[in-house]
């Protein structure tokens, strides 16, 4: 029998939890924002300065002309802007605009609160207990 320590148990454990995050998650996007799309808008967070177009299809590990349409499409829902390089005539930049900014502090806040709700039904010993499971997960993971 395995036990509570078992890799695989854990696995399981963390895979059942993510099911219910990712359901908590879904309900913060709009219909019109995908799940690539919302990955491109976090990506491009980290980078202020922007990324011309290969570099975002590189981050995203997509093609150029996949990379190009995304963009095109959250350019159009007003979260990133584009502009051409100052280095580069030819380079196209892309970055999160501030509606973009907005958008993504708006989602946070929401998915926060909702998780505070979840976490106020936990007792203080097992909320202590997944913070610390939940560092060490990401320590791992990083």
């Amino acid at each position: 029998m395995a036990s509570d320590g078992d890799p695989d148990v854990a696995a399981a454990a963390v895979d059942a939890a993510a099911d219910g995050l990712l359901t908590a998650f879904d309900d913060d996007l709009p219909q019109s924002l995908s799940a690539s799309q919302l990955r491109a808008v976090l990506t491009l967070e980290s980078l202020p300065a922007g990324v011309n177009l290969r570099g975002l299809a590189d981050r995203l590990g997509v093609v150029l002309s996949s990379a190009s349409r995304l963009s095109d499409r959250l350019v159009a829902a007003g979260l990133l802007d584009r502009r051409q390089s100052d280095a580069d005539r030819r380079e196209v930049l892309v970055r999160l605009s501030p509606s973009g900014r907005r958008f993504l502090a708006e989602m946070r806040a929401r998915r926060r609160e909702r998780l505070a709700r979840v976490l106020a039904r936990m007792t203080p010993d097992d909320r202590a207990a997944l913070r610390r499971g939940l560092e060490a997960f990401r320590e791992a993971a990083d």
